[in-house]
């Protein structure tokens, strides 16, 4: 058998904490001879041994849950699903960094082709329970939109939370693959805090939609706000 003792976790310097948490935490997996239904260390033990806090632990292991590869079991902990490994956790996207009307309209491609069909097939599969997580999340979009004019993270957790109603875990798989390269690009594009304000309305019509469980309404409405972020990708980079 592996000798476990021999994989180590070590602190890690205050930069970009989640993703160095996640390539950290795959390395120990891969080096530390864990098999799928084996139990993770306790979220203690991780933070202890990574200098982080409990919070950023929970974000990581949550990504993990979402591509698929841990489950945490109530009262028992985190197990590994999945043999992973730095390389196999993170798929890095090839995208031209120098030019940001090119990488966003070329991000926008796939995220119209995602977005449209998961509205649909959560208008489709919702439950009620779906519909108060999806309005909560838009209330406080919608409260942090009315606040400071924009809305970043609560914009993100609106549309996971569509992601979430189609009950296909692929759809968050994907996004989380595609997380980082999209969010890098989609923070503040063109230095324009008004960026895709237009859109902001459309939100909650697209929630009613889901809510009414019509399809095409959803495709309807998400059209909408995609259109609005692709008419501002081009007028602001001119």
């Amino acid at each position: 058998m592996p000798q476990r003792d021999k994989a180590t976790l070590v602190p890690l310097p205050p930069v970009d904490r989640v993703q160095q948490v996640i390539a950290a935490l795959a390395d120990y997996i891969q080096h530390s001879g864990l098999k799928p239904g084996d139990r993770l260390p306790a979220e203690r033990e991780l933070m202890a041994a990574l200098a982080v806090g409990r919070s950023t632990v929970r974000e990581v292991l949550s990504h993990f849950q979402a591509l698929g590869v841990m489950e945490a079991r109530k009262g028992s902990g985190t197990y590994l699903l999945r043999a992973i490994s730095g390389a196999t956790i993170h798929m890095p996207l090839a995208l031209d960094t120098e030019h940001l009307r090119d990488a966003l309209l070329q991000t926008l491609e796939v995220r119209r082709g995602i977005e449209v069909e998961a509205g649909m097939v959560a208008a489709r599969r919702r439950t009620d329970a779906d519909l108060i997580n999806i309005e909560t999340k838009l209330d406080e979009m919608e409260r942090v939109h009315l606040a400071k004019g924009t809305s970043g993270p609560e914009d993100l957790a609106f549309h996971l939370a569509i992601y979430d109603a189609t009950h296909n875990p692929l759809f968050r798989q994907l996004l989380e693959q595609m997380r980082e390269a999209f969010e890098r690009f989609w923070e503040k594009p063109f230095d324009r805090p008004d960026f895709a304000r237009r859109s902001f309305p459309f939100h909650r019509t697209l929630f009613n939609a889901i809510a009414a469980q019509d399809t095409n309404a959803a495709r309807e409405e998400t059209l909408k706000i995609l259109a609005i972020v692709e008419e501002d990708i081009k007028e602001m980079s001119k």
